[in-house]
């Protein structure tokens, strides 16, 4: 109905875990939930914003969504597609990880990085996984994202996230690290837990210092 909106960021306000903005198009104001990420993004009041929009009804109300990109849309829509998840779930995980680390943990199953995201639980994940995979893999290949082939071994990947979890790293922490360790590093898919903890952690505080 709506594919995007351009206008002027008359406002942002945040109630709970929802940030709404409001966006004067033509003289006339668009109230539209968005990632939080977005609106961290957005420029002050009086700047000039393009959004990507998605239009929907829910118990008669009608609502509006806005995404940085086509692609962010594209997954917000794939994601309130599945059985059981909501426009808020679907939210929460696109504020959790990076677009590119959130199609790759679909695609390969990671649960543990998928329930970081807040009211997205094991069966919920899942579920996301299970439906979402092959339209994902297909959709992907024209998305132009970043494929993360660095990290652990499937074996012991799941350990490593968690350990760097329980230390407070966030979702998106974690999953960059340890495509930086593989990658850059070299370090072996099937070295040493340890080796792959104490790694990330070293790449981890580097960046804090260097931030």
């Amino acid at each position: 109905m709506i594919s995007y909106l351009k206008g002027i960021v008359a406002g942002i306000q945040k109630s709970a875990n929802r940030h709404t903005l409001t966006l004067e198009v033509n003289g006339i104001g668009y109230d539209l939930q968005v990632p939080a990420r977005l609106a961290q993004q957005l420029p002050d009041s009086g700047g000039e914003v393009q959004v990507f929009t998605h239009y929907q009804v829910r118990e008669e109300v009608p609502i509006l969504y806005g995404f940085s990109t086509p692609a962010e849309r594209d997954l917000f829509r794939f994601l309130i597609g599945v059985s059981g998840i909501g426009s808020a779930s679907a939210i929460a995980l696109l504020d959790t990880l990076e677009l590119p680390e959130l199609v790759q943990s679909i695609i390969a199953a990671n649960v543990q990085l998928l329930i970081q995201a807040p009211g997205v639980g094991k069966k919920t994940a899942e579920r996301i996984c299970l439906e979402l995979k092959s339209k994902l893999i297909d959709w992907r290949k024209n998305a132009g994202f970043f494929v993360a082939t660095g990290g652990p071994a499937p074996g012991i990947l799941e350990e490593v996230q968690m350990t760097l979890l329980a230390l407070g790293y966030t979702a998106h922490e974690v999953s960059y690290a340890l495509h930086v360790v593989g990658e850059d590093i070299g370090l072996p898919k099937d070295a040493f837990v340890e080796d792959w903890i104490k790694q990330a952690i070293a790449h981890l505080s580097s960046e804090s210092v260097n931030s």
